[in-house]
C-alpha cells in the first residue's frame, strides 16, 4: 500500500506554515492535519500531534 497522501499533504502545509506564519497559512495547514487524522495509522497520527504541537507553539508567539 502507498503512502496515505492526506499526511503526506499535511506535512507539507505544516513545513509551509513554519516558514510563513501568516494566520492563512496556519489554517490551512490545520485543516490539512485534521483531514489526514482520521484516515492515518497510529503512527503517523502521534507524528500528525507533533506537527500539530509546532502549529500551535508559533500561533502562540504573537511578535507583538
Amino acid at each position: 500500500m502507498g503512502k496515505n497522501k492526506l499526511f503526506q499533504e499535511a506535512r507539507h502545509f505544516v513545513e509551509q506554515a513554519l516558514n510563513n506564519s501568516s494566520p492563512e497559512t496556519i489554517d490551512i495547514a490545520k485543516n490539512a492535519l485534521s483531514s489526514a487524522y482520521a484516515n492515518s495509522t497510529f503512527a503517523q497520527q502521534r507524528q500528525l500531534r507533533l506537527l500539530q504541537e509546532e502549529l500551535d507553539r508559533i500561533e502562540g508567539s504573537d511578535p507583538l
